[in-house]
């Protein structure tokens, strides 16, 4: 099974003073995939305000292991990692490509769903806790080398 992936170009607002892609950009992307995620699934913004439903982050870190520049054509893809039984809490990881299809960055992040009225932590649908599962499966990164 494929990941699940998308393809993005960089725009000149995610770059830095040294001409590569600024660290808070990565997260970015990250977030775009997961919302593209959750559209495929059948949750848009209108659907999760229905349910009064949201995704929170509890953690999340980037790995930087290549430089990313303007005007690449990116490729970002979503990962599944740990989660509990009912979908709950999870664990999500997000690989970001370089136009040479060189590994460029990854995502780690621990979350969850909020019942946005409540501000409690919620369980999701059956069918959005499922299609987590649907991920192929992902790990934390760990480099090769010591720094």
């Amino acid at each position: 099974m494929d990941p699940f992936s998308i393809l993005v170009a960089v725009r000149w607002a995610d770059v830095d003073q040294n001409r590569h892609v600024r660290h808070s950009a990565y997260y970015d992307y990250g977030a775009h995939c997961r919302i593209q995620y959750f559209l495929k699934a059948g949750y848009n913004a209108q659907k999760f305000e229905a349910l009064s439903l949201g995704p929170i982050i509890f953690k999340e870190e980037c790995s930087f292991i290549k430089e990313l520049k303007p005007d690449e054509q990116i490729s970002i893809n979503l990962l599944r990692g740990e989660a509990t039984e009912d979908g709950s809490r999870w664990t999500l990881h997000h690989e970001i490509f370089n136009q040479k299809a060189e590994k460029a960055a990854h995502i780690s992040l621990k979350g969850a769903w909020i019942d946005l009225k409540k501000r409690k932590l919620a369980t999701p649908p059956k069918d959005l806790a499922e299609s987590f599962f649907d991920l192929q499966k992902g790990d934390f990164f760990t480099y090769k080398k010591p720094f």
